[in-house]
């Protein structure tokens, strides 16, 4: 009997005296994140991109801008890069693909960019997004300001040029 307390005793100093902490992280924004997405957030995913995604959400197209006061397509791919992977990527969507490796649609990665051509040339980019996951991608529209679409999309599977992944991890000194 006394062995048996001093091992239950033992066991509870050792359990007690254990310091288990789980990671750090940011239930709240992130779903609230989730509902402005229209998303799942795991734990797995980059969370950062999700949550700098999310305050981008309905901000207005600005032909040349880069700012949450209004932005072009090429301009948020620009400025989530640089806050999230602090990569500096080039300004024009024709720039930023040629910094990637060419990938296929299903081969994307949460993170990679998502290219499309229009009717007059399918060679040449004139929009471009960021892939997160499950078919979806955050881009700025020139009618809805920055949204989140599906590659499923009628027009986005008609006008699909390409997925890129960037070569060189240029980085920001910011």
């Amino acid at each position: 009997m006394k062995h048996k307390l001093i091992y239950f005793i033992g066991i509870f100093l050792l359990l007690t005296s254990c310091k288990s902490s789980a990671p750090s992280y940011q239930y709240r924004e992130l779903a609230r994140a989730g509902i402005i997405l229209g998303m799942d957030i795991n734990l797995e995913d980059n969370h950062e991109l999700y949550l700098e995604s999310a305050k981008w959400i309905g901000v207005p197209y600005r032909h040349g801008n880069h700012s949450k006061q209004g932005t072009d397509c090429s301009g948020l791919t620009r400025s989530l890069y640089k806050k999230v992977y602090r990569i500096e990527l080039p300004r024009s969507v024709s720039e930023q693909i040629n910094v990637c490796h060419r990938i296929k649609k299903n081969s994307l990665q949460e993170g990679d960019l998502v290219f499309f051509h229009n009717a007059k040339s399918k060679r040449i980019p004139t929009h471009v997004g960021i892939y997160l996951k499950d078919e979806k991608f955050i881009h700025a529209s020139n009618s809805r300001g920055v949204i989140v679409s599906s590659l499923n999309e009628s027009y986005y599977r008609k006008f699909w040029l390409s997925g890129g992944r960037i070569k060189e991890k240029k980085r920001s000194n910011n």
